[in-house]
């Protein structure tokens, strides 16, 4: 290399043990050379740290969440279930492993029965407990209870505490205590699975989004036109409902959100008024309906409703990927919602996309959506406790593929308020490793790792959302 100092050994030594390695295969670079680039270098056992520290004393913001208003927990109503006890943790989510595991739905039914002895449940669990304990929705409800009743798991000799605590914890203030005290969520953005929009008796806390599902899948008549006292004859009329709940919750939601994805792909036509003006009739004449027609109505209002939260400057919440329950997810169909995705963004270039739980499985295609379209964001809510170890490997790969303005890092996705601390705590365990191993294998570095911290925890989702003015508004509601 003549005069130039470049040797060969301070070329590996600079690529560190990436390059030493295929520098190895090449046979390049000698033995000593190659195990002197395994060694970590001194600080970065420190940077890790470093990054773990930052990491857990940072606030999130909760992007998705199903929480009731803390006075119907208090009340006993849970949403999903009747009993009132311990067994309300494992009831969203894990119930799927349950059964997936095999436990027969007698056992099951009894175990979420009302009424039951602590010792008799933890019977009926016990045999498929060790099946289910290590998944990602069973380590966010053992990390809730070891932190919340001060159990080290769960088990034949815990389950009485366990009970004994819930009922301790389970009192006026707890939503607070551990969404804010304990897990150092800021807000929470909630979809109310009983309303279109949730009136809370905590809109700082519970921030809400505007359910448009019901819009137009169905569209769900009576449950939308009611409260507005319009007569819907025609689609025009529907209109009219539609701008009502616009009107009126706009300025106070923070976002728009559809489930849709859980019945058909997120693949909708523009279809003009005129096209299903019959079918919307024969919708409300409770007429059959071809699935072709169906589907142009569905687009149809889809489109109504979309442009509705474009003009209040809403973003767009789509569930993608994964379902919840069990036994009846069509995977096949799962894999065409990131083609959909794309189709949706050049659409609406105009319309701020916010693409839910990462697509799970199909994760690498939706990294794609978000690098390649502008309006495209993709929201990590749920995908934490679905699969713990591919939801950090998606976040590595997209803080090195897309821009890090457009991803959301947590949402408990929950019902019940409890396993949220659990699940945040498997968050924060898995964006501290993805930025640690980012340093570790040299794509960034440690200062460029810890100024992400807080744009991917809560920065993003405060600008997005428009977080502080949104809360303003809900503060200042009239029915709080």
């Amino acid at each position: 290399m003549g005069g130039t100092g470049f040797t060969r050994r301070k070329a590996v030594k600079s690529m560190g043990a990436l390059g030493a390695f295929a520098a190895l295969g090449t046979g390049e670079a000698t033995a000593e050379e190659t195990l002197a680039a395994q060694t970590p270098p001194a600080g970065i056992q420190k940077a890790r740290q470093a990054i773990f520290d930052k990491v857990n004393s940072t606030p999130l913001i909760d992007t998705h969440e199903h929480l009731p208003d803390e006075s119907r927990r208090l009340a006993g109503g849970q949403g999903k279930t009747q009993a009132d006890d311990w067994s309300v943790l494992l009831h969203h989510y894990l119930d799927s492993d349950l059964r997936t595991a095999g436990m027969p739905q007698t056992s099951y039914d009894r175990f979420f029965a009302a009424g039951v002895d602590p010792i008799e449940k933890w019977k009926l669990l016990e045999p498929y407990w060790p099946a289910v304990k290590n998944t990602g929705y069973g380590l966010a409800v053992r990390i809730a209870m070891r932190e919340l009743y001060d159990v080290p798991d769960l088990a034949a000799e815990t389950v009485e505490k366990v009970q004994a605590k819930y009922v301790e914890v389970r009192r006026t203030g707890f939503y607070k205590h551990i969404l804010q005290d304990m897990a150092k969520i800021e807000s929470c953005q909630v979809n109310s699975l009983g309303e279109p929009f949730g009136r809370t008796d905590m809109p700082a806390l519970l921030m809400q989004d505007l359910s448009i599902v019901g819009m137009f899948a169905g569209p769900s008549i009576g449950q939308f036109a009611g409260p507005t006292g319009i007569k819907v004859q025609t689609l025009s009329d529907w209109h009219k409902v539609i701008d009502w709940w616009f009107h009126k919750y706009g300025p106070l939601a923070v976002a728009v959100k559809s489930q849709d994805a859980y019945g058909r792909d997120i693949d909708y036509d523009r279809v003009d008024a005129d096209k299903v003006e019959h079918v919307f009739k024969m919708r409300l004449d409770d007429a059959a309906i071809s699935p072709a027609d169906r589907k142009a109505l569905e687009d149809h209002l889809f489109w109504y409703a979309v442009g509705r939260a474009t003009e209040f400057r809403l973003p767009v919440k789509l569930h993608t990927g994964y379902y919840a329950g069990d036994n009846y997810m069509p995977l096949e169909r799962l894999g065409c919602n990131p083609g959909s995705a794309c189709r949706l963004c050049r659409e609406a270039p105009d319309t701020r996309f916010v693409f839910m739980h990462i697509g799970y499985p199909y994760y690498e295609e939706m990294i794609a959506v978000a690098k390649h379209y502008t309006n495209a964001y993709l929201d990590m809510c749920w995908a934490w406790i679905i699969n713990p170890v591919a939801a950090k490997d998606f976040l590595k790969k997209y803080l090195v593929t897309a821009p890090a303005n457009k991803i959301l890092t947590f949402g408990g996705d929950y019902v019940p308020v409890e396993p949220v601390l659990g699940h945040a705590m498997i968050a924060r365990r898995g964006i501290a490793l993805a930025l640690s191993e980012l340093v570790e294998e040299g794509w960034i570095g440690l200062d460029d790792a810890m100024a992400l911290v807080d744009p991917i925890m809560h920065a993003n989702a405060r600008k997005i959302f428009d977080v502080e003015n949104k809360s303003r508004a809900l503060q200042q509601a009239k029915w709080t």
